[in-house]
């Protein structure tokens, strides 16, 4: 009965500070470029699209899957679906992130570090759908299944089993948790072997696990072969990121500063765990969560980029290995609750901040209504691709992300020629064209075809806001 009340109340305490956290954004169709892009991606799905071939994009199409349910809704209740969606997410590894740190022997602090893991999102541009709040949950329960079975007691090889399964669908969400993922695979393998001493036992162990974990990328692989499209399946999955150009180094040095300005306080305190004495739970499960830490942090280092939203899969074992801290006797009291409310404060600020900058659910309502709802196509070179959606507006190519044609970084890695597919879209004579203002990172010969071509053959029509920047309609002449 008891247990049952702490779970109900832990439950109850983490929806509503999920609420607090992420209540400002219900309803706004542009918290972050991404997401939207999955929306729309869904969107087009339930029009016929078909992920790599009609829309292309790296994500695997686990991710547009998630999307299709609140993408079959009208606007705006399509944005309140997939946003409950994530805070259920969020809020459902939260939950389990307590389960993990109780059973590595930090039960003291497992619920501020259920708390942190709902804040600490709201740093790192983790506050909508980004695909790691989606695929932490089964990667989250993988990690739960692998260390409640530390206990010497249950079936380990189906717990192995099931754990790699897990791992599977969230390779499907995003192929970056195939770091996380060898590390559990290496882990089932160590104590497999130091169970039995059995190496070809364990090989073949470790063999299943990879199968298993395999499948359902598999399964996709499968049926894109079958319509005749594995060349483009592995194009967009697997190939096109080793063309991609890196970013500036200027950026790329501050995308690197910004994680470990808002990473690194949370790093330390969960290796600062490791000299806090543990209650009860399991040796081996502190050290599988240790592990599980340098591996989702070695994720990130090897990925690249290093956008802030990347750092979302470092925050489940870090928020679980940071209940060692949170829990112990002279920080539980003052310290935690300082912590959390830092968090919260420099969350509610970041949220502020991007929603200046990026636009309100009113304002895009406005530019939507300026773009209309007219016969033709919209092409938007720049600016919000949730348009599309909006407008129910027809496309012009496959390439609806806007940095796909217009980014120096993705010059020669989209399988398509920039310059030759916007000159082919402007070709068409797209009805409405959309432009943010000049942006860092942006080909200026791409712009100037563009605005060429707007200059020439259209009028504008409106100059709206969103955000901090001006958002130009330009309409076709007659």
């Amino acid at each position: 009965m008891h247990a049952g009340f702490l779970n109900r109340y832990r439950l109850i305490v983490l929806i509503l500070v999920a609420i607090a956290a992420r209540g400002l954004t219900f309803g706004n169709p542009v918290v972050h470029a991404d997401e939207e892009f999955y929306y729309v991606t869904a969107h087009e799905m339930w029009r016929g699209a078909l992920p790599f071939i009609d829309i292309w994009d790296r994500k695997p199409i686990g991710l547009f899957l998630l999307y299709l349910p609140a993408a079959r809704l009208p606007l705006p209740w399509g944005i309140f679906a997939y946003q409950a969606m994530a805070t259920a997410a969020l809020v459902l590894t939260a939950l389990i992130v307590a389960r993990l740190a109780a059973r590595a022997g930090w039960g003291a602090g497992a619920m501020a570090a259920a708390i942190g893991y709902i804040l600490w999102p709201d740093l790192i541009n983790g506050v909508g759908g980004q695909s790691p709040i989606f695929y932490n949950l089964p990667m989250a329960a993988a990690g739960l299944l692998i260390v409640s079975g530390e206990n010497g007691g249950g079936l380990p090889h189906r717990r192995g089993v099931a754990a790699m399964a897990l791992v599977g669908i969230a390779l499907q969400i995003k192929y970056s948790a195939v770091f996380e993922g060898v590390y559990f695979g290496l882990w089932l393998m160590w104590r497999e072997w130091h169970a039995h001493r059995r190496l070809l036992a364990t090989l073949a162990y470790g063999a299943m696990l990879a199968a298993i974990a395999l499948v359902p990328t598999a399964m996709a692989w499968g049926f894109y072969a079958a319509i005749g499209q594995s060349d483009a399946f592995l194009f967009a999955n697997f190939l096109s990121i080793e063309h991609r150009n890196a970013n500036p180094l200027p950026e790329m040095l501050g995308n690197i500063g910004t994680l470990v300005l808002l990473l690194g306080p949370l790093v330390a305190m969960a290796f600062a765990a490791r000299r806090q004495e543990a209650v009860g739970g399991s040796g081996a499960a502190r050290r599988f969560l240790f592990g599980w830490l340098w591996a989702a942090l070695a994720g990130l280092a090897l990925f690249g980029t290093w956008f802030d939203h990347y750092g979302l899969p470092v925050l489940v074992p870090g928020c679980a290995c940071a209940a060692g801290f949170f829990g112990a006797r002279r920080f539980r009291g003052r310290v935690a609750p300082a912590v959390l409310g830092l968090v919260a404060i420099g969350g509610l600020a970041t949220v502020l901040a991007h929603i200046h900058g990026r636009g309100n659910a009113t304002q895009f309502a406005a530019l939507a209504q300026a773009v209309g709802r007219g016969p033709g196509c919209l092409y938007v070179y720049s600016g919000t691709t949730m348009l599309y959606a909006a407008t129910e507006r027809c496309r012009l190519s496959r390439y609806i992300v806007p940095a796909h044609l217009n980014r120096a970084r993705e010059n020669g890695a989209t399988g398509a020629d920039q310059a030759g597919e916007v000159r082919r879209i402007l070709a068409a004579r797209p009805a409405v064209v959309v432009m943010r203002p000049p942006f860092n990172g942006e080909r200026p010969e791409i712009r100037a075809l563009v605005s060429a071509a707007v200059t020439r053959d259209y009028r504008l029509a409106d100059r709206l806001p969103m955000g901090d920047e001006t958002i130009s309609v330009y309409k076709l002449r007659r």
